[in-house]
Protein backbone atom coordinates (compact mmCIF):
# COMPACT_ATOMS: atom_id res chain seq x y z
CA UNK A 1 0.00 0.00 0.00
CA UNK A 2 1.23 3.47 -0.75
CA UNK A 3 2.21 5.24 2.45
CA UNK A 4 -0.19 8.11 3.08
CA UNK A 5 0.84 11.32 4.79
CA UNK A 6 -1.55 11.88 7.64
CA UNK A 7 -2.37 14.74 9.96
CA UNK A 8 -3.83 13.47 13.23
CA UNK A 9 -6.64 15.46 14.82
CA UNK A 10 -8.71 14.65 17.90
CA UNK A 11 -11.95 16.57 18.22
CA UNK A 12 -15.54 16.28 19.23
CA UNK A 13 -18.26 16.90 16.69
CA UNK A 14 -21.56 18.72 16.63
CA UNK A 15 -24.96 17.41 15.58
CA UNK A 16 -24.58 19.28 12.30
CA UNK A 17 -24.17 17.07 9.25
CA UNK A 18 -21.45 19.37 7.95
CA UNK A 19 -18.56 21.04 9.78
CA UNK A 20 -17.09 19.44 12.91
CA UNK A 21 -17.50 21.45 16.11
CA UNK A 22 -17.90 20.93 19.83
CA UNK A 23 -21.07 18.92 20.53
CA UNK A 24 -24.02 20.07 22.59
CA UNK A 25 -24.45 16.69 24.31
CA UNK A 26 -22.04 14.54 26.27
CA UNK A 27 -20.16 11.90 24.32
CA UNK A 28 -18.26 9.15 26.07
CA UNK A 29 -16.36 8.01 23.00
CA UNK A 30 -13.58 9.75 21.13
CA UNK A 31 -13.49 11.30 17.66
CA UNK A 32 -10.28 10.94 15.68
CA UNK A 33 -9.75 12.59 12.30
CA UNK A 34 -6.83 11.98 9.95
CA UNK A 35 -6.01 13.47 6.57
CA UNK A 36 -4.72 11.16 3.83
CA UNK A 37 -3.00 12.01 0.56
CA UNK A 38 -5.81 10.46 -1.45
CA UNK A 39 -7.47 12.92 -3.84
CA UNK A 40 -5.36 15.82 -2.65
CA UNK A 41 -6.16 15.37 1.04
CA UNK A 42 -9.14 13.28 2.10
CA UNK A 43 -10.23 13.16 5.72
CA UNK A 44 -11.43 10.11 7.62
CA UNK A 45 -13.20 10.57 10.96
CA UNK A 46 -13.54 7.68 13.39
CA UNK A 47 -15.89 7.44 16.32
CA UNK A 48 -14.10 5.19 18.82
CA UNK A 49 -16.54 3.94 21.48
CA UNK A 50 -15.61 4.05 25.17
CA UNK A 51 -15.50 0.24 25.37
CA UNK A 52 -13.52 -2.04 23.04
CA UNK A 53 -15.48 -2.24 19.77
CA UNK A 54 -17.45 -5.40 19.16
CA UNK A 55 -18.56 -4.29 15.69
CA UNK A 56 -17.40 -1.76 13.11
CA UNK A 57 -19.40 0.28 10.59
CA UNK A 58 -17.66 1.86 7.60
CA UNK A 59 -19.49 4.75 5.93
CA UNK A 60 -19.22 7.36 3.24
CA UNK A 61 -20.11 10.99 4.00
CA UNK A 62 -18.08 10.52 7.15
CA UNK A 63 -17.99 14.20 8.07
CA UNK A 64 -21.58 13.79 9.22
CA UNK A 65 -22.18 10.10 9.87
CA UNK A 66 -19.22 9.57 12.19
CA UNK A 67 -20.96 11.91 14.65
CA UNK A 68 -23.85 9.49 14.95
CA UNK A 69 -21.76 7.46 17.35
CA UNK A 70 -23.41 9.40 20.15
CA UNK A 71 -26.75 7.93 19.10
CA UNK A 72 -25.37 4.44 19.57
CA UNK A 73 -24.15 5.22 23.08
CA UNK A 74 -27.81 5.55 24.10
CA UNK A 75 -29.03 2.51 22.16
CA UNK A 76 -29.09 -1.19 23.02
CA UNK A 77 -26.39 -2.15 20.54
CA UNK A 78 -22.93 -3.71 20.86
CA UNK A 79 -20.01 -1.32 21.29
CA UNK A 80 -19.67 0.09 17.76
CA UNK A 81 -16.84 1.89 16.00
CA UNK A 82 -17.82 4.12 13.07
CA UNK A 83 -15.24 4.81 10.37
CA UNK A 84 -16.44 7.72 8.26
CA UNK A 85 -14.66 8.48 4.99
CA UNK A 86 -15.48 12.09 4.19
CA UNK A 87 -17.45 12.74 1.02
CA UNK A 88 -17.07 15.44 -1.59
CA UNK A 89 -19.11 18.64 -1.28
CA UNK A 90 -19.77 18.86 -5.02
CA UNK A 91 -22.85 16.69 -5.46
CA UNK A 92 -22.07 15.55 -9.00
CA UNK A 93 -18.50 14.57 -8.13
CA UNK A 94 -19.78 12.81 -5.02
CA UNK A 95 -22.26 10.79 -7.09
CA UNK A 96 -19.59 9.79 -9.58
CA UNK A 97 -17.33 8.65 -6.76
CA UNK A 98 -20.09 6.67 -5.01
CA UNK A 99 -21.92 5.06 -7.94
CA UNK A 100 -19.92 2.73 -10.22
CA UNK A 101 -21.76 3.43 -13.46
CA UNK A 102 -20.70 7.03 -14.14
CA UNK A 103 -16.90 7.18 -14.00
CA UNK A 104 -15.61 3.65 -13.41
CA UNK A 105 -12.00 4.75 -12.90
CA UNK A 106 -12.96 7.36 -10.31
CA UNK A 107 -15.19 4.88 -8.50
CA UNK A 108 -12.45 2.24 -8.53
CA UNK A 109 -9.87 4.64 -7.05
CA UNK A 110 -12.22 5.59 -4.22
CA UNK A 111 -13.20 1.95 -3.74
CA UNK A 112 -9.55 0.98 -3.24
CA UNK A 113 -9.00 3.83 -0.79
CA UNK A 114 -12.15 2.99 1.16
CA UNK A 115 -11.88 -0.80 1.19
CA UNK A 116 -8.12 -1.33 1.37
CA UNK A 117 -6.27 1.75 2.62
CA UNK A 118 -8.72 3.01 5.23
CA UNK A 119 -9.42 -0.45 6.59
CA UNK A 120 -5.68 -1.19 6.88
CA UNK A 121 -5.15 2.12 8.68
CA UNK A 122 -7.95 1.35 11.15
CA UNK A 123 -6.31 -1.96 11.98
CA UNK A 124 -2.93 -0.28 12.48
CA UNK A 125 -4.13 2.83 14.34
CA UNK A 126 -6.79 1.26 16.57
CA UNK A 127 -5.86 -2.40 16.58
CA UNK A 128 -9.33 -3.26 15.28
CA UNK A 129 -9.78 -5.95 12.63
CA UNK A 130 -13.11 -7.70 12.92
CA UNK A 131 -14.51 -10.54 10.79
CA UNK A 132 -17.16 -9.86 8.16
CA UNK A 133 -20.00 -10.96 10.43
CA UNK A 134 -19.05 -8.07 12.76
CA UNK A 135 -18.49 -5.50 9.98
CA UNK A 136 -21.00 -3.40 8.05
CA UNK A 137 -20.95 -0.74 5.36
CA UNK A 138 -23.50 2.08 5.69
CA UNK A 139 -24.68 4.96 3.55
CA UNK A 140 -27.49 7.39 2.84
CA UNK A 141 -28.76 8.64 -0.53
CA UNK A 142 -25.83 8.40 -2.99
CA UNK A 143 -23.87 6.97 -0.07
CA UNK A 144 -26.48 4.23 0.03
CA UNK A 145 -25.51 3.33 -3.53
CA UNK A 146 -21.90 3.16 -2.38
CA UNK A 147 -22.83 0.86 0.51
CA UNK A 148 -24.71 -1.47 -1.82
CA UNK A 149 -21.94 -1.50 -4.41
CA UNK A 150 -19.20 -2.20 -1.87
CA UNK A 151 -21.30 -4.74 -0.02
CA UNK A 152 -21.95 -6.76 -3.16
CA UNK A 153 -18.35 -6.48 -4.38
CA UNK A 154 -16.67 -7.23 -1.04
CA UNK A 155 -19.03 -9.52 0.84
CA UNK A 156 -16.02 -11.25 2.42
CA UNK A 157 -15.31 -7.93 4.21
CA UNK A 158 -18.76 -6.45 4.85
CA UNK A 159 -21.22 -8.96 6.25
CA UNK A 160 -24.01 -6.40 6.40
CA UNK A 161 -25.17 -3.52 4.20
CA UNK A 162 -27.13 -0.73 5.89
CA UNK A 163 -28.70 1.48 3.25
CA UNK A 164 -31.01 4.47 3.69
CA UNK A 165 -32.83 6.17 0.80
CA UNK A 166 -30.59 4.94 -2.02
CA UNK A 167 -30.22 6.94 -5.20
CA UNK A 168 -31.04 5.48 -8.58
CA UNK A 169 -27.67 5.54 -10.33
CA UNK A 170 -26.65 2.06 -9.23
CA UNK A 171 -29.23 -0.62 -9.92
CA UNK A 172 -29.32 -4.31 -8.99
CA UNK A 173 -27.10 -6.39 -11.30
CA UNK A 174 -28.71 -9.03 -13.46
CA UNK A 175 -26.63 -11.72 -11.79
CA UNK A 176 -26.14 -11.36 -8.06
CA UNK A 177 -22.92 -12.50 -6.39
CA UNK A 178 -22.98 -15.30 -3.85
CA UNK A 179 -23.04 -15.23 -0.94
CA UNK A 180 -24.89 -11.96 -0.38
CA UNK A 181 -24.49 -9.75 2.69
CA UNK A 182 -27.52 -9.34 4.92
CA UNK A 183 -29.12 -6.03 4.01
CA UNK A 184 -31.29 -3.47 5.80
CA UNK A 185 -33.00 -0.90 3.56
CA UNK A 186 -35.11 2.03 4.70
CA UNK A 187 -36.87 4.84 2.84
CA UNK A 188 -39.57 7.35 3.65
CA UNK A 189 -43.06 7.68 2.27
CA UNK A 190 -42.35 11.36 1.54
CA UNK A 191 -39.42 10.58 -0.77
CA UNK A 192 -41.10 8.46 -3.49
CA UNK A 193 -38.10 8.34 -5.86
CA UNK A 194 -35.81 6.95 -3.16
CA UNK A 195 -38.53 4.67 -1.80
CA UNK A 196 -38.91 3.09 -5.22
CA UNK A 197 -35.14 2.59 -5.46
CA UNK A 198 -35.10 0.88 -2.06
CA UNK A 199 -38.01 -1.37 -3.02
CA UNK A 200 -36.23 -2.34 -6.26
CA UNK A 201 -33.17 -3.41 -4.30
CA UNK A 202 -35.20 -5.23 -1.66
CA UNK A 203 -37.06 -7.23 -4.30
CA UNK A 204 -33.91 -8.10 -6.23
CA UNK A 205 -32.06 -9.22 -3.11
CA UNK A 206 -35.00 -11.29 -1.90
CA UNK A 207 -35.22 -12.95 -5.30
CA UNK A 208 -31.58 -13.92 -4.81
CA UNK A 209 -32.39 -15.41 -1.37
CA UNK A 210 -30.62 -12.70 0.62
CA UNK A 211 -31.52 -11.84 4.21
CA UNK A 212 -33.31 -8.52 3.71
CA UNK A 213 -35.25 -6.02 5.79
CA UNK A 214 -37.16 -3.31 3.93
CA UNK A 215 -38.56 -0.63 6.24
CA UNK A 216 -40.98 1.92 4.81
CA UNK A 217 -42.12 4.62 7.21
CA UNK A 218 -43.18 8.24 7.33
CA UNK A 219 -40.25 10.48 6.60
CA UNK A 220 -38.47 12.61 4.03
CA UNK A 221 -35.00 12.77 2.55
CA UNK A 222 -32.72 14.10 5.25
CA UNK A 223 -30.51 13.67 8.27
CA UNK A 224 -33.16 13.52 10.99
CA UNK A 225 -34.98 10.65 9.27
CA UNK A 226 -31.74 8.71 8.78
CA UNK A 227 -30.41 9.36 12.28
CA UNK A 228 -33.56 7.91 13.81
CA UNK A 229 -33.15 4.69 11.84
CA UNK A 230 -29.42 4.24 12.25
CA UNK A 231 -29.45 2.64 15.74
CA UNK A 232 -32.22 0.27 14.59
CA UNK A 233 -30.12 -0.78 11.62
CA UNK A 234 -27.08 -1.48 13.77
CA UNK A 235 -29.19 -3.38 16.30
CA UNK A 236 -30.63 -5.58 13.54
CA UNK A 237 -27.27 -6.25 11.91
CA UNK A 238 -25.47 -7.13 15.11
CA UNK A 239 -27.94 -8.76 17.44
CA UNK A 240 -26.36 -9.58 20.77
Amino acid sequence: MKQHARKHVNRELSESDEAPAKPTGAVSGEFVTEIFEYDGGRQVTVYAPPDPPEVIVFAGDGQGISKWGRLLEKADVPSTMIVGVHGLTDEMQRLHEYSPGFEPERFAAHEKFFVEDVRRWVESRFGVALPSERTAVFGVSAGGELALALGLRHQHIYGAVLCASPGGGYKPPGIMPSPLPRTYLVAGTQEPFFLENARRWANALRDADANVVMNERAGSHGGAFWREEFPLMVAWAFKR
